[in-house]
């Protein structure tokens, strides 16, 4: 699992946001890291947070059919 380490000022959600692309990971990061929630909502810079490895989902395709087809 990849460490990414804490900007000045940063959330957790923002830090899933900036590493991930999303914040849907923000339980899983604070699940890997145990005493992360007692360091307050803003994480001291140079903070070390371990970050999950979020495999990508495919989603199915929907055929459409235009008018003019």
């Amino acid at each position: 699992m990849p460490i990414v380490t804490a900007q000045k000022h940063e959330t957790v959600d923002a830090l899933s946001y900036r590493t991930l692309g999303t914040t849907d990971a923000v339980e899983q990061i604070y699940q890997l890291n145990q005493n992360l929630a007692e360091l307050g909502p803003f994480l001291p810079h140079g903070t070390q947070v371990q970050i999950p490895e979020i495999t990508t989902t495919t989603t199915a395709t929907v055929k459409r059919t235009a008018l003019w087809d």
